[in-house]
């Protein structure tokens, strides 16, 4: 019976995963935690895919990067997955965050509870805006910007947030390199010049409604284009 944990060795590279197998990931640990939360116990490659939209092959692949998991017979444990999904995102441990930008939108993810489920926890929010340092925002005090690079050395820090216009995103991220992040997730809606050893995933909702709007669009042009089928005992 093959062991669902992954097995000894080294892991994968960044570079011999896609992204979108890492991402993918992120969905299926989603999925198997609501599941677990239900009171379901197992499942398999193909209940698993077809709840997400993927076929039980494109579940087994991105699983096969990372080792041999399942039962015969049984499919997966719910529970052991999601630790070896775990362990394979980092996020077995808890990861402290800082956040730059208090406005409108930090404002809102300061308040999001998913954050602390994945075990992520916003320790310190920073801003430049006068009108903005010293206020509290969730239980948290926002601190002036200057104060970032103390901040993360004291609390041991390696992920931040940008929630700052797009004009200030690089010279914030220049500040969050500085002072030792490793991580940026960007808000801001441009592209940032980084490091080579600082890694980056950016956030533009705006790209993201493009997305949903082609799709809309593309759903009904082909719709639109696909003739009504033949009544029966036409032709």
């Amino acid at each position: 019976m093959p062991d669902s944990r992954i097995p000894s060795g080294d892991p994968p590279s960044d570079q011999s995963v896609p992204k979108v197998v890492v991402s993918r990931l992120s969905l299926y640990l989603r999925e198997l935690q609501r599941l677990q939360a239900s009171g379901q116990q197992t499942i398999s490659s193909g209940q698993l895919g077809a709840l997400l939209g993927f076929s039980d092959a494109q579940v087994r692949k991105d699983l096969g990067f990372f080792g041999q998991f399942g039962y015969p017979g049984v499919g997966y444990r719910c529970d052991e997955l999601i630790h070896a999904m775990r362990d394979i995102l980092g996020t077995n441990h808890r990861w402290p965050v800082v956040m730059v930008g208090a406005g409108n939108l930090g404002q809102a993810l300061l308040g999001y509870r998913g954050f602390g489920r994945q075990n992520f926890t916003i320790e310190a929010a920073f801003d430049a805006d006068p009108a903005k340092v010293g206020g509290t925002v969730q239980g948290l005090v926002i601190r002036h910007i200057d104060d970032l690079p103390r901040v993360v050395r004291e609390k041991g820090i390696r992920l931040g947030m940008i929630v700052v216009p797009a004009e200030r995103a690089q010279e914030v991220a220049d500040r969050l390199v500085a002072a030792g992040i490793e991580g940026i997730v960007n808000f801001a809606p441009v592209t940032l010049a980084l490091p080579p050893h600082v890694q980056t995933v950016a956030v533009d909702l705006a790209i993201e409604l493009e997305q949903l709007s082609f799709a809309v669009t593309n759903k009904l042009a082909k719709a639109v284009a696909e003739p009504p089928p033949a009544e029966p005992g036409s032709g």
